[in-house]
């Protein structure tokens, strides 16, 4: 499931972003989209490559990681974000939400740590 006015378009400074050609109300689902499951074996190979700024940890120990499909892996990173995400283990899929009223061509972000409001930094940020 993918919300049809979303639409990916260049962010200065971060590459690629998701936005909405329309206002989105808080509480709303953006985006259900299948994962594919990997090892942590194969989690230090992807480590190695671009795909390693791509990549979810998976599983309730992390032990393993997942490309997600649809645009997922493409949503930017905020500290204070105005969307989240929700994984389902089961179904192997992650889903976006907002958690505020977003208004049209806002970029849509979610934090990275997991909790859209998590003001740790991220792994990028503490090598700068």
């Amino acid at each position: 499931m993918l919300l049809s006015s979303l639409y990916i378009s260049d962010v200065q400074g971060k590459g690629r972003g998701v936005f909405s050609s329309e206002d989105i109300a808080s509480g709303e689902t953006l985006e259900v989209s299948p994962v594919i499951v990997m090892s942590q074996d194969d989690r230090v190979l992807l480590d190695q490559t671009l795909m390693h700024e791509y990549i979810f940890e998976w599983g309730a120990t992390g032990g393993k990681c997942c490309v997600a499909l649809g645009y997922i892996s493409v949503y930017n990173h905020s500290p204070v974000s105005n969307c989240e995400y929700q994984m389902d283990y089961e179904n192997q899929t992650i889903a976006i939400h907002s958690v505020r009223h977003i208004k049209s061509g806002e970029e849509l972000t979610i934090n990275y740590n997991g909790d859209w409001n998590d003001p740790r930094q991220v792994w990028f940020e503490l090598s700068k």
